[in-house]
């Protein structure tokens, strides 16, 4: 399910209520370096009045030369990466925080979630 899409029995309007840019990823080099890497702390907070579950971000296997909390963010094919499991974020909960050491950080776009108000 996509941004913007809704469950049955739900209208436009809860829909409407979330826009992409209210699941905001931060991330940072922290300064380590692990196994040649450069590492990065990313924090994933949700800015939409509604909670959101099965979060999925673009993430392309998350490569990792240091072990990725999988309670987290865990890849679900070779292109995506899930968040918490799929359990919901609520607005005003702590972000999700994870670190992975990488050449170059990645993106993690915004693929799917699943709005609820």
């Amino acid at each position: 399910m996509s941004l913007g899409e809704y469950n049955k029995g739900e209208g436009p309007a809860v829909a409407a209520a979330c826009r992409a840019a209210d699941l905001v990823v931060r991330q940072r080099a922290t300064g380590r370096v692990v196994e040649g890497k450069p590492e990065y702390a990313v924090e994933v907070a949700n800015r939409c009045r509604c909670a959101q579950s099965r979060v999925v971000l673009r993430c392309y296997g998350l490569s990792s030369v240091e072990s990725v909390d999988p309670r987290a963010i865990r890849p679900v094919d070779d292109e995506r990466c899930v968040l918490r499991g799929g359990r919901a974020i609520r607005r005003g909960a702590p972000p999700v925080r994870f670190t992975y050491a990488w050449m170059t950080p990645f993106d993690f776009p915004l693929v799917s979630s699943q709005v609820h108000c």
